[in-house]
């Protein structure tokens, strides 16, 4: 049997949905109403897109792409087209990635009358917190943004994105591009990554946790192989737990280092200082099992308090 050359399916959101922002990487576009996004599924080169077709009804489609015009290769032996389970898979990693299929009934009931939470749940339903297509794009992107401005992290992701990503279409904007993977990434020298403007050691550990990746040394999809991360240099909470709600959606994991948090939970707890990492973290403890989901919206919500004082940082 043919394979089939696209795969459309209809979902029907459980819970308020709209679609939000691209990716900072600009991998993921939203425009016009629709989100794009280029990524190789097991050497198979897919076009996912996804868009409103009318009140509670999203359309999830993945195309397969001709090989042959990536513009930009990916590491494969041997590229190959896309059948039904890419397609499939493709359509899943998108569904994620903008959050179609979470059911937050139970978030809303629990904090609408909370009184910090409450009002911004109220004025936005449809919250979903950002995230990866793969756990290792959150990872890399992680890695890429500690101890510095989110737009200085943002930069270095597109350098990576547009050096070694996987192309489809010319070489201006409107092209669309895929997040190197991790054995592409294990390849590079700690000096090409440094030309990105990462820094030294950052480089040197992001090379290191791709080839762990790449050869199967570690699992970023399981957590108990958390404490092998931060067992890399340079490596810390903060990065771990980037990767835990923006690349595996776990709603409990809260970047406490995030120097968001620490300008927040100071402007909210009336300490007239910036709060400490652990303060963050009492902070936000009664609104476990979801301080991550929490802490997405809060930052998303109170942006202004957020936004004023010094340029964001991030903790690693």
């Amino acid at each position: 049997m043919r394979a089939p050359a696209a795969l459309e399916v209809e979902v029907r959101p459980p819970s308020p949905f709209r679609l939000g922002r691209g990716s900072t990487d600009r991998t993921l576009r939203i425009e016009g109403g629709v989100a794009t996004r280029l990524l190789t599924v097991d050497c198979a080169p897919v076009l996912a897109r996804a868009w409103m077709r009318g009140p509670g009804r999203v359309a999830v489609r993945a195309e397969a792409v001709d090989p042959a015009a990536l513009t930009v290769p990916v590491p494969c032996e041997e590229l190959r087209p896309a059948g039904r389970p890419e397609l499939q898979t493709a359509i899943e990693r998108l569904r994620f990635a903008l959050g179609v299929d979470e059911d937050m009934a139970a978030f809303h009931q629990r904090f609408r009358r909370d009184p910090l939470v409450g009002p911004i749940i109220r004025r936005r339903p449809d919250f979903r917190p950002s995230r990866r297509l793969w756990p290792w794009e959150a990872l890399a992107a992680a890695v890429c943004g500690q101890l510095i401005e989110a737009g200085r992290a943002a930069t270095i992701e597109r350098r990576i994105v547009g050096r070694w990503g996987a192309r489809l279409g010319g070489s201006g904007r409107g092209a669309l591009r895929d997040v190197p993977p991790a054995a592409l990434i294990a390849g590079r020298a700690p000096a090409e990554l440094q030309s990105m403007d990462l820094s030294g050691g950052r480089s040197v550990a992001l090379r290191k946790l791709a080839r762990d990746v790449a050869r199967g040394r570690s699992d970023v999809v399981d957590p108990a192989n958390d404490a092998r991360l931060l067992a890399v240099p340079e490596i810390g909470p903060w990065t771990v737990q980037c990767l835990a709600l923006f690349g595996r959606g776990e709603a409990d994991a809260l970047p406490a280092g995030d120097l968001g948090y620490i300008k927040l939970v100071g402007h909210l707890a009336g300490l007239g200082r910036r709060a400490t990492v652990p303060e963050v973290e009492e902070f936000y403890a009664p609104y476990a099992p979801y301080r991550g989901l929490i802490g997405s919206l809060t930052l998303a919500g109170l942006h202004k308090v957020v936004s004023s004082g010094p340029p964001l940082r991030l903790a690693a």
